[in-house]
């Protein structure tokens, strides 16, 4: 049987929202499109109750493939991926920076 996954900290829980597919973020009062608002996850024992969290919010089918996502602080402290496909996934789209996050909620 193989290990969990290693949790890698400070993260971040994203998922996507089950009616319209966007991204989701986990914040201290459930769940918000914008990354500014996402809860950064410290320790362990609160990166596994936001894990359990995002599994009562599947089976409530109001959001799928929810999972952490490891992060570090910007200038001014907000959390950025560190892997490029999760920081595409709050962005938006690449070929228009005027339309998605970047442009609703100045993202970078």
């Amino acid at each position: 049987m193989a290990a969990a996954p290693k949790i890698v900290l400070p993260a971040i829980l994203l998922a996507n929202d089950l009616l319209d597919g966007d991204v989701v973020f986990r914040t201290a009062n459930g769940w918000s499109r914008d990354p500014r608002e996402a809860l950064v996850v410290e320790d362990e024992a609160t990166a596994l109750r936001l894990e359990a969290e995002a599994k009562a919010a599947f089976e409530r089918k109001e959001v799928v493939d929810a999972y952490l996502v490891d992060i570090t602080r910007d200038a001014q402290g907000l959390p950025v991926p560190n892997h490029f496909r999760e920081r595409f996934k709050v962005k938006g789209p690449s070929h228009r920076p005027d339309l998605g996050k970047q442009a609703e909620f100045g993202v970078r």
